[in-house]
């Protein structure tokens, strides 16, 4: 069975859109040089740059040097043309950042929690923010949850968003494009966008967090959700003969938003949960939490990891701002809604 070919709309938007990426990822070209890259015949790049110039997306910005022939018109890209909207819920707060085509931010901030209600409260902090700038294009939300294709499905203690269609819901309300996204693999993909991609490395992000321990995994440069989108609910796995790791982490002290920190008997907890990832999925790095661990700590944890996997095969552990990190990955997922936009 072979593919359906693209109709003249959807090559239409495979052409503008790869103007759009080229011209963000390389600062300016000429028509040539997007010709080239794209591999789309000279006349079809510039109609669509004059298309895209008069829209307010391009801008022209002078000419190049003459190397024999005729000089050549360099463009760049208006990043300020669209925004994105980019916003995580948390038991005790919500945080949201508001970004342009470059993923520069224009605003962020916190409001109170939103997951006492199916998406009342974040509707209303969305319509705020659109209000405020109107040129919001994307809609990109994390939740402390499992979700399949924009449905929350498995978020526990926070039964009205259980079950809950939230992408179908903001699609529906707002008329734009929407993510929703676990808040690990979200977390997990801010964190490798920052790292050498020539590095290719597979990762493992663990969360104590609010809401329960969590954890995102990425592949080859592939977030791993799994066959269900259950991939990373670390708190079931079993490790003790009566606890499973949620359990095993819960006697331990609290700090600030009732979070567990690890420690104590925790450690040991976290140890086996780093040896089970090396035995399964040999990663390069654990990534942890910069407010959850410290350098002792994760000293602490690798020692330990060594009495269940030899030691040689044990990952690097690393601390990150999750928060940043969070938020990065949301901005990412929305750029690229904002990239294959329709107009």
């Amino acid at each position: 069975m072979t593919d359906m070919p693209a109709t003249p709309k959807e090559m239409k938007q495979v052409i503008r859109s790869g103007i759009r990426s080229a011209l963000l990822t390389m600062g300016s070209a000429t028509k040539a040089e997007l010709s080239g890259k794209l591999g789309v015949s000279f006349p079809t790049v510039s109609k669509f740059l004059t298309e895209m110039k008069e829209a307010g997306e391009i801008t022209a910005i002078g000419m190049d040097d003459s190397s024999g022939g005729r000089r050549a018109e360099r463009y760049v890209y208006n990043p300020d043309v669209m925004l994105g909207l980019a916003v995580f819920l948390e038991r005790t707060e919500t945080n949201y950042v508001i970004y342009n085509c470059s993923g520069d931010v224009k605003e962020e901030g916190r409001a109170a929690s939103l997951l006492g209600d199916a998406g009342h409260g974040l509707a209303a902090l969305i319509e705020e923010q659109i209000r405020r700038y109107p040129k919001i294009r994307s809609l990109a939300v994390g939740v402390p949850g499992s979700v399949n294709q924009g449905r929350v499905i498995h978020i526990p203690e926070h039964e009205a968003f259980q079950n809950f269609d939230l992408k179908g819901s903001l699609e529906k309300r707002f008329g734009l494009p929407t993510v929703v996204e676990n808040d690990m693999n979200a977390a997990v993909l801010g964190y490798y966008n920052n790292l050498d991609p020539s590095e290719n490395p597979s990762l493992v992000y663990l969360y104590f967090g609010q809401n329960g321990p969590g954890a995102g995994i990425l592949i080859n440069g592939d977030v791993v959700r799994g066959s269900t989108f259950f991939s990373g609910e670390v708190s079931y796995l079993p490790q003790y003969e009566d606890r499973n790791f949620g359990q095993a982490l819960a006697p331990g002290p609290l700090i600030g938003g009732g979070r567990p920190r690890v420690g104590g008997a925790g450690t040991d907890a976290v140890s086996r949960l780093v040896a089970a990832c090396t035995a399964l999925i040999n990663p390069h790095t654990i990534v942890f939490c910069e407010d959850e661990v410290s350098v002792s700590l994760l000293n602490d944890i690798k020692a330990r990891s060594a009495f269940y996997v030899p030691a040689e095969h044990l990952p690097r552990l690393m601390m990150s701002d999750w928060r940043r990190d969070y938020l990065n990955g949301l901005t990412h997922l929305g750029l690229q809604l904002l990239i294959t936009s329709i107009g």
